[in-house]
């Protein structure tokens, strides 16, 4: 049985997928997860959000502990293409096998919970890691910087929210190798990556590095969706 989600950090979708299986009583094994590499999918910032309210997560939550809920939310940030896999497995688990919670040193639990700690580490190293380049402010004196980083997970979606509550009075760009962010006129957007390798060299001229800010997110863009 095929499960596909609208992105890689479809969390709403996984729940969703997760909660249909578990009523149609599918087990873990007859079940392949796909996660799509389009831009469409919901941000992370969407995600949180939707899960407040969604049916899916009251649902969820009344089945398994929050613990478990948080743990999704990292996990789900990690790279390994077998992730949801392991998360569903583990659901099932949780609501076929009550001792399982209980049980600390279980060879499923240990991998997520080594999973969501790559991930934390992945955050932080990106919160303190960036290197941003002075660029000339824009028409109107907002001053504008950029930088390249190169996240080992999918935390774009979250260190960019947190990058514009810390500096909400500049205009900024995060490009990384499959997601960029910028934040500008208190939008903050999202969109393909670019490899380091496309960029100009750290010499080059002001109005190059411009370019190649425009070139993911043109002048006249509008925020994502």
């Amino acid at each position: 049985m095929e499960a596909r989600l609208s992105s890689q950090i479809d969390i709403v979708g996984f729940r969703a997928e997760a909660r249909n299986l578990l009523t149609r009583q599918v087990p873990p094994e007859q079940v392949n997860w796909h996660a799509d590499h389009g831009e469409d999918g919901p941000c992370l910032a969407e995600v949180l959000g939707a899960q407040a309210h969604g049916n899916a997560v009251r649902a969820a939550a009344a089945i398994v502990p929050p613990s478990f809920l948080r743990l999704c939310e990292l996990v789900v940030l990690h790279r390994d293409p077998e992730r949801f896999a392991l998360l569903y497995r583990l659901l099932w688990r949780l609501v076929h096998e009550p001792g399982l919670r209980g049980d600390p040193v279980d060879d499923d639990l240990v991998q997520a919970q080594h999973m969501a700690q790559a991930v934390r580490r992945d955050i932080y190293k990106m919160k303190t890691g960036l290197r941003f380049r002075a660029l000339p402010p824009d028409a109107s004196g907002r001053p504008r910087q950029m930088a390249w980083f190169e996240p080992a997970h999918h935390v774009v979606e979250t260190v960019a929210p947190w990058y514009a509550k810390r500096t909400p009075d500049a205009d900024w760009v995060v490009l990384t190798p499959e997601r960029s962010a910028e934040w500008k006129a208190q939008q903050l957007c999202y969109c393909h990556g670019t490899p380091r390798a496309a960029l100009p060299l750290a010499e080059a001229p002001e109005a190059a590095w411009l370019a190649a800010w425009h070139s993911v997110f043109p002048c006249d863009h509008s925020p994502a969706q």
